[in-house]
């Protein structure tokens, strides 16, 4: 143990952890809230028929929470966590009131600025604190347990919505739900959350010094820090388009999901439970991808789920009917859980612990600004050749990246993490870091 009491690892730390894996869960359920009811409140409400017009609200969304995501790092790294994830909550209060009471799709527009934002600042700095909290070792089990929570709320919200949308109505009824969402987050957040800017330090001082790569080191601009997780490192550049083509697949399975189902025949409880159960297989697969990614390495796994998602793309787009579309989510969520936590692991791994914040943030713009190419680029396709034509054009773009990320990225976890970890059962606390302890050798670019 440090002179200052702080450890690093997930059973050291399990208390402040949880708490962060709970938390979250409000952060993605804020996001459920909408997946189900408000393409469908789009055209039986406000009467909208483009498809493109119709999802200027994921665009909106999209775009700013990408943002939000490089600044939130960045803050992050320079003013501490527990103020950023505050902020967040506190951008998130007015959105379900919003919803509510929205008079024009413009409101719903802008209710969408302020959940972008909600969202880039307070998942952004669950996921970061939660990397600091267990130090190097098992971060593909942290993320994996990370993005659980997060994303089963999605698909709980997005269920519990769809009930209460074909009982009550579209509105108000279903977003009750996202008033609590806020109060429940921002009250833990106030009351429990403590600042994890310790467990960075210590880390920090037993991180090798002098890598044979000196553009690993801890000094990098933030300039550099972008140039670097964008394209310079092959294996930042292939996390980096790897996220954001399965946001681009995410944005648009959000936005024209529920519009073919509904032009299918489904009802709306039946739409509901196909919403539910793409980000729920998403959501729970990951308490078992992210730990796997610690002993098979990232890369198989992005391979694997990449091409995955491109296979599920092209059922849903081929089939008809409740149970083929059905399959196709099932499949969509299981290969969105392969890389989702292993894409977030492998920066993890390569970045400098005093700016691996910030390249969180900087991977976390590309991959959400995925929603925003993916909602223009499915609307206008949607529009011009159908919906079924604009989802098989995902499904092609994601077979691209798999094969992106066989030719040109590395594997990013060490051999030795994936023979420290084999030699226990799933789950086995690795040992702990101690400062001025020797550090696993970092992969090189």
């Amino acid at each position: 143990m440090s002179e200052t009491g702080v450890r690093l690892g997930l059973r050291e730390n399990w208390k402040q952890f949880w708490l962060l894996v709970l938390i979250n869960a409000f952060v993605g359920a804020m996001v459920g809230l909408e997946r189900t009811v408000l393409p469908l409140i789009a055209e039986e409400e406000f009467g909208m028929v483009a498809r493109g017009a119709i999802l200027s609200f994921i665009v909106t969304f999209g775009f700013v929470k990408a943002g939000t995501n490089f600044f939130a790092g960045r803050l992050g790294d320079l003013f501490g966590r527990k103020k950023v994830l505050l902020a967040g909550w506190l951008f998130g209060i007015p959105v379900p009131f919003l919803l509510i009471w929205a008079p024009s799709w413009s409101w719903i527009v802008f209710a969408n600025v302020l959940l972008g934002v909600n969202q880039g600042l307070a998942w952004s700095t669950t996921v970061i604190m939660k990397i600091d909290l267990v130090g190097p070792k098992a971060r593909g089990l942290a993320m994996g347990l990370n993005e659980f929570a997060g994303y089963l709320a999605v698909a709980l919200a997005a269920l519990g919505t769809g009930y209460v949308a074909e009982a009550f109505g579209l509105r108000p009824e279903p977003f009750y739900l996202g008033i609590a969402f806020v109060a429940l987050g921002l009250g833990l957040t106030v009351l429990f959350v403590r600042e994890t800017a310790g467990h960075v330090a210590l880390e920090a001082r037993g991180h090798a010094r002098g890598s044979e790569d000196p553009t690993l080191g801890g000094t990098l601009s933030g300039r550099e820090i972008f140039s670097m997780t964008s394209w310079h490192h092959p294996a930042l550049f292939g996390a980096s388009q790897a996220g954001m083509v399965t946001n681009f697949k995410d944005g648009l399975a959000w936005g024209l999901f529920p519009l073919f189902f509904a032009a299918g025949g489904l009802s709306v409880s039946q739409i509901g439970l196909l919403t539910f159960i793409y980000p729920a297989l998403w959501g729970i697969l990951q308490l078992w991808t992210g730990g796997l990614s610690d002993r098979l390495g990232r890369r198989p796994l992005i391979v694997g789920g990449m091409l995955l998602q491109a296979l599920a793309l092209f059922v849903v787009a081929a089939g008809g009917g409740f149970w083929v579309w059905f399959v196709g989510s099932a499949f969509l969520g299981a290969g969105t859980a392969l890389v989702y936590p292993t894409l977030l692991a492998s920066v993890a791994d390569v970045a400098h612990p005093a700016w691996r914040g910030s390249a969180v943030g900087v991977y976390r713009l590309w991959r959400d600004s995925g929603y925003a190419f993916g909602a223009i680029v499915a609307g206008i396709l949607a529009d011009v050749l159908g919906i079924a034509p604009a989802i098989l054009a995902g499904g092609i773009l994601a077979l691209f990246s798999s094969a992106l990320v066989w030719v040109r990225m590395p594997e990013t976890l060490p051999a030795q993490a994936r023979s420290d970890l084999g030699s226990g059962p799933p789950g086995t606390r690795p040992p702990v870091e101690e400062p001025g302890a020797p550090s696993t050798k970092r992969p090189q670019p």
